[in-house]
């Protein structure tokens, strides 16, 4: 009779012991002075340091876009009055920008902070079918404007995102918006810029880091949404919408 084949055990696992982080030094007052060298001031320049540096740029690019409270106001009430017409929202970006501008048309088409109709929005990155069809047949640099001439309608109004103002395919899509009757606006990084100067108008935040430039595009799609909704016939009170950009103020 044929002994019977055992199989070899499986192996186990190796654990290798991961060495314990070492803190990083507080900088500011009662902390390590980095520019001291001592407490290690190197690492806290590369960590702590640039947090809070991080968290600066943010903050005065913020305290910028108090100037384009009124302009984000106005685009408010001009998209409400589209919306309601029956009119449509386009948005386009690329990567980050694409993220925004998503974001954007769902809280149209869902809500922001109140109930209310829902309202017609599309990103125009997010049809994966269209898209690669599109890209594949006519290049990027038509992914958007085929969009815009295929969805769009005069007195519609398309939002471009980019954070450098000279994605190509965001610049054709606001030439397609002007040849089809659409308003353009734009959100982009310092100018000036070509989507800038492209635009019917536009908000420049003049960030010196693309990441910071993408934040505060966020608190700007965010407060599009809050000035849109004041302006939208509903039930529900809007003490929570209005609240939120007269905090701004």
């Amino acid at each position: 009779m044929t002994p019977p084949v055992h199989s070899a055990p499986a192996s186990l696992p190796v654990r290798v012991p991961v060495p314990p982080l070492e803190p990083v030094p507080e900088s500011g007052p009662g902390g390590t002075d980095p520019g001291t060298g001592s407490g290690g001031g190197a690492a806290t320049s590369g960590g702590a340091a640039d947090l809070t540096g991080h968290l600066d740029d943010l903050h005065g690019a913020l305290h910028e876009v108090r100037a384009h409270l009124d302009r984000l106001e106005r685009w408010g009430a001009h998209l409400a009055s589209v919306l309601l017409g029956g009119g449509r929202l386009l948005a386009a970006g690329n990567g980050g920008s694409a993220a925004h501008a998503q974001h954007l048309t769902s809280e149209l088409v869902g809500r922001f902070v109140v109930d209310r109709r829902p309202l017609s929005a599309l990103a125009l990155h997010s049809e994966s079918s269209a898209v690669t069809a599109i890209v594949n047949d006519y290049g990027a640099d038509a992914l958007f404007a085929r969009q815009v001439e295929a969805h769009g309608r005069p007195g519609d109004v398309l939002v471009a995102l980019s954070t450098s103002g000279r994605s190509p395919n965001v610049l054709a899509a606001v030439e397609a918006a002007h040849r089809s009757g659409l308003v353009a606006w734009a959100l982009t990084g310092p100018g000036p810029n070509p989507l800038a100067e492209r635009a019917d108008d536009a908000v420049v935040v003049a960030a010196r880091s693309t990441a910071t430039v993408q934040e505060v595009h966020q608190v700007l799609v965010h407060l599009l949404c809050v000035a849109l909704e004041r302006c939208l016939p509903v039930e529900v009170p809007l003490v929570a919408a209005g609240a939120v950009l007269e905090d701004a103020r």
